[in-house]
């Protein structure tokens, strides 16, 4: 499938069909496989093939196709399909860190990530540098010769800050440090790590992927390499592989991912045109309009902003509040990346928990907004938008 489109591999990539020829993937709903011998037992326990499988927590016939879909349209050898999103970051950092190791990564994370960077890898020994991410020289200071890796988020979940990801890849990469990239935001519709040069790359594949409110999951792509040795070794051992239903859904939703994203993506650039002097907001933040602090390196680097903006409503918390309340069809959630679009206030319900002062310096303000484009007109999200507005 290489010689063809991202569009065209969503679609087709990865197919495995049975012997009914079956024109819709089959779902494997199965725990575990049986054995034509004892003999067969045993070889495949030394080494299954590529399609022979074992038990549903080591893989399966629906999980593999979802799998090799997604490393087609990633453009990376191999995917492990996890149960989250969040399943898929700890997964990636505890299976290649240990004790002593040194970590480099954004200060700008979703809060889970920041938990598991901070607190989960910090328990067990592991060293931990933050930095602002969109600062070159700042990434060069930290990395050092024993970095063992970097995280990053390519743009920053909630504030929309842009990496210089090449930059980022090249200092890791001339310090034999691995670079693991989260690319939740960016989707794997626009993504351009791989491109780049990122190790692994990291999906909330209940986002732009299922991208419809159903299932969870989540994936990790890269090498064949660090896939089927450290990252799968890691995940079957600790119950992090995704249940075959979740995986059909998702696979069945990669058909219909390009479609979606280049909508939700175009109207997101058309609400930021239209809000960026709105005189209810503060600020507004999407990484393709100019206004966009990074704008530059989020053009260069990719053909889309993303699915999401961000902007501050003047008020602060109440003036969030009541924009959030007057809402008519948006809905009010800490989802994003839906079918239906979506307003979260971070600063009260994703980024409650961190210190006032890792706000402050995230830009998380208490009239912070993010805004998750759907799949409705987009002169009638504006049209919700600025009526909301308007009870300021």
């Amino acid at each position: 499938m290489d010689k063809y489109s991202k569009r065209t591999r969503a679609v087709h990539g990865g197919i495995r069909r049975s012997q009914y020829g079956e024109l819709s993937e089959a779902m494997f709903m199965t725990q575990a496989f049986s054995y034509p011998s004892a003999e067969a037992a045993e070889a495949r326990f030394v080494e299954a093939g590529d399609d022979e499988f074992i038990y549903a927590r080591y893989g399966n016939p629906t999980n593999r196709m979802f799998e090799d879909r997604l490393a087609q349209m990633e453009g990376t050898e191999d995917a492990f399909a996890c149960t989250s999103g969040m399943a898929a970051v700890n997964g990636a950092l505890m299976a290649l860190t240990k004790a002593g190791d040194h970590v480099v990564s954004s200060r700008a994370l979703f809060g889970s990530c920041l938990y598991v960077i901070e607190e989960v890898l910090g328990r067990f020994g592991v060293e931990i540098t933050l930095v602002d991410g969109t600062d070159n020289a700042a990434w060069e200071a930290a990395i050092r010769p024993d970095t063992r890796l970097v995280f990053l988020e390519s743009i920053s979940n909630p504030t929309l800050e842009v990496i210089d990801l090449k930059h980022v890849i090249d200092v890791a990469h001339r310090n034999d440090a691995l670079v693991i990239v989260d690319n939740a935001m960016i989707t794997p519709v626009f993504s351009y790590a791989a491109d780049l040069g990122a190790d692994l790359i990291v999906y909330s594949t209940t986002k732009h992927v299922d991208g419809q409110g159903r299932m969870l999951g989540g994936a990790i792509c890269g090498s064949k390499e660090l896939i089927r040795g450290p990252i799968e070794t890691y995940m079957k051992h600790t119950g992090g592989a995704i249940n075959p239903f979740a995986a059909w859904t998702h696979l069945k939703a990669l058909e219909t991912i390009d479609l979606r994203v280049r909508a939700q993506s175009d109207t997101a650039l058309f609400i930021a045109n239209a809000l960026a002097d709105h005189p209810k907001i503060s600020r507004m933040s999407y990484p393709l309009h100019p206004s966009h602090p990074q704008y530059d390196i989020a053009k260069a680097q990719a053909p889309s902003g993303g699915t999401v903006l961000a902007f501050e409503v003047k008020g602060g918390k109440d003036g969030a509040f009541r924009f959030q309340n007057a809402l008519e069809f948006i809905i009010i959630s800490n989802n994003f990346a839906d079918a239906k679009s979506i307003a979260t206030h971070p600063a009260t319900t994703t980024h409650q928990r961190l210190p006032q002062d890792q706000k402050d310096a995230l830009g998380i303000t208490d009239g912070l907004i993010r805004f998750s484009c759907g799949l409705e007109d987009p002169k009638d999200i504006l049209s919700d938008i600025e009526q909301a507005l308007s009870v300021i």
